[in-house]
């Protein structure tokens, strides 16, 4: 069962940075990145990073996704968004398909530590070990800033270019 929803999660999450790109909205666009952060989030809880589940959820769908929205409004794109408020068909069953997977997610989650996905990651207890000795944080950050230190560089310096875009052309209007 963890397999698939391992595969429901990556389809999610690949669907949803394919509507950040394609939508035309940019509201529409950063609802999409909530589903795509979302399904992320859904995918560290499968392989047991129920911390960095969290952090994605706090940080990255709330905090950064509010940052996102307020450029949104900075900006101010002048468009009618009546058209944006309508509940339609799609709406209701896009809930109804997000409310369908949380609770098939609930309901299979137990027993999942025998899917054949957990074979090519640690095993809790080797987790377990691992935060004795070097702590949450540590085994985190050990990774983060050895292995992954120039996605993560890469990844401030996009940010930083997005927030002075959006005060150049917040900037231009005023």
């Amino acid at each position: 069962m963890a397999e698939i929803l391992f595969y429901v999660f990556a389809a999610i999450a690949v669907g949803g940075a394919l509507g950040v790109v394609l939508q035309k909205n940019p509201v529409g666009s950063l609802l999409f990145m909530v589903v795509s952060l979302g399904s992320v989030a859904g995918l560290f809880v499968l392989f047991e990073a129920h911390f960095l589940a969290a952090i994605q959820v706090i940080v990255y769908a709330g905090a950064i996704m509010v940052l996102f929205l307020f450029v949104i409004m900075l900006l101010n794109l002048g468009h009618d968004y009546r058209a944006d408020l309508r509940l339609g068909f799609w709406s209701v069953l896009a809930f109804a398909t997000v409310g369908g997977l949380a609770g098939l997610l609930a309901r299979q989650f137990r027993g999942a530590e025998e899917s054949p996905i957990y074979q090519h990651f640690p095993g809790p207890a080797a987790l377990d070990s691992l935060i004795v000795e070097q702590g949450v944080v540590g085994v985190i950050a050990r990774p983060l800033f050895t292995d992954y230190v120039v996605a993560f560089e890469l990844t401030g310096i996009l940010l930083l270019v997005a927030l002075v875009g959006a005060i150049v052309l917040a900037k231009r209007r005023v």
